[in-house]
């Protein structure tokens, strides 16, 4: 197999489009499955994927041509250029091109191998996940972990290089038999050796226990504490939504009367929802890395730095994403999309505190099957899942049914009473994508439950 930066310049050679960008990801993946307390899978995969992204300048404009395929081998190069070039010539004008970023020299570690990693990494958590196999709940789930080392190369001499650990671990127990009670805990890692399997073991069992009593609810809105991993799905799904140009647009629930929301006062809590490349523990790539064009994002920000970015600081709407091109055309300042997520500016209650000062009110404890209704309002619907519970006098009392809810995350954060302790979490609707999450549990005094559901 060819070395990954040496396909980028090898790929750079053959290409010959005017100008060219060249993105090469190797990526090992490590894997735990078990259900029924038992060991089931557990193995690890290696991938690469190569796109090229070739571009034609004419009289009408810069015309671009994308190509993505599994290169792996030198003779496989020519092939996948030729493509780009081909796509290039035949596609209309780009609406988003500018000038590529220049080049400012070659990292360090541009020939270093890439980064790796093993079934060795889950060792910090097996010994007590097995000791909870031997509990009288059944324990289902998987743990998984990659490592994606990323290479950028462009024609004008651009390179860049990222290597991005990210794990998972998430437990659903269950107890009394497939159609008992249910409960779901997670976790977001770089290397396993934070995750306190102790309190998430700890924490899945106390879910379990006042599942002892069930009772039913109508539908209808109630007072709902949820925790940090419920409120980290609603913010990534706010945070997606944060393009300028749909906002310019009079597309999404960011236009105002007179162009965007920005300056828009969305909460009188001093709440500040930010996307950090340096965060510890919670570190992303600090440039751009694009194989498509959204509104969000263009191919022709590729290595364009990305900082902090407060979308919203103090309440108040701060940012919105724009690529280069849409910003020239609406004044604004370049934004690249947030890799992490982090809602800060809460009072410090734990989740307990804060179910002890609820007089009669539900948790919600994981969110599942968002889907989007309405941009303009952004609101949303989705399922509660493996668990919501009754509050009465400080105390979780019975579990209680599964619901379909109808919510906004910007009109939940409008109406929010009390936001808690910051702390890392990890969202189970956009785990798939999204891993790198610190939220606070939070308090909403009319969360709408709009009907009940038959899901367990």
């Amino acid at each position: 197999m060819i070395p990954a930066a040496d396909l980028v310049e090898v790929a750079l050679a053959a290409s010959t489009a005017d100008e060219t960008i060249v993105l090469v990801d190797d990526t090992e993946e490590a894997a735990l499955r078990w259900a029924g307390n038992s060991m089931t899978t557990n193995g690890s995969t290696r991938a690469r994927t190569a796109t090229v992204i070739a571009l034609r300048h004419t009289t009408s404009g810069t015309r671009c041509g994308i190509v993505t395929a599994p290169l792996v081998h030198r003779g496989e190069v020519t092939a996948v250029t030729e493509a780009a070039d081909a796509a290039a010539r035949a596609a209309p004008p780009a609406g988003d091109a500018v000038p590529l970023v220049a080049g400012d020299g070659t990292p360090a570690d541009w020939d270093a191998p890439a980064g790796r990693t093993g079934i060795d990494v889950f060792d910090p958590v097996i010994g007590a996940l097995a000791h909870g196999f031997d509990g009288s709940d059944a324990l289902y789930g998987f743990a998984e972990h990659r490592v994606r080392t990323s290479w950028l190369g462009t024609s004008t001499g651009l390179r860049r290089r990222w290597t991005q650990p990210d794990g998972s671990l998430e437990i659903t127990g269950k107890r009394g038999g497939l159609d008992g009670a249910s409960a779901w805990v997670g976790a977001g890692t770089t290397d396993f050796t934070d995750v306190r399997m102790d309190r998430l073991l700890e924490d899945l069992s106390r879910r379990l226990d006042w599942a002892a009593t069930s009772v039913s609810v109508p539908a209808g809105r109630y007072e709902t504490v949820l925790p940090p991993s419920a409120v980290a799905d609603l913010m990534i799904s706010l945070m997606w939504s944060m393009e300028g140009l749909g906002a310019h647009e009079g597309r999404t629930v960011w236009s105002g009367p007179h162009g965007t929301r920005l300056g828009d006062t969305l909460t009188g809590l001093p709440l500040t929802l930010t996307s950090d490349p340096a965060a510890p523990g919670l570190q992303y790539a600090p440039f751009v890395t694009a194989t498509t064009s959204t509104d969000a994002v263009s191919v022709f920000d590729n290595g364009l730095p990305a900082g902090r970015v407060d979308w919203i600081r103090d309440g108040t709407v701060h940012a919105l994403a724009y690529p280069r091109a849409a910003a020239a055309e609406f004044s604004a300042q370049p934004t690249a999309p947030g890799h992490n997520l982090l809602l800060t500016g809460g009072t410090g209650a734990s989740l307990d505190e804060m179910i002890a000062g609820t007089e009669r009110g539900l948790l919600l404890t994981t969110l599942w099957y968002l889907r989007e209704v309405d941009p303009a309002s952004l609101l949303m619907t989705g399922l509660t899942r493996d668990g919501v519970y009754l509050i009465e006098d400080g105390q979780v009392r019975a579990a209680v049914d599964n619901f379909r809810f109808n919510e906004s995350p910007v009109a939940l954060l409008g109406r929010a009473t009390e936001v808690g302790h910051t702390e890392r979490t990890l969202p189970r609707e956009w785990k798939d994508w999204f891993t790198r999450t610190a939220m606070p549990p939070m308090r909403i005094p009319d969360f709408h439950m709009s009907s009940v559901s038959a899901a367990r």
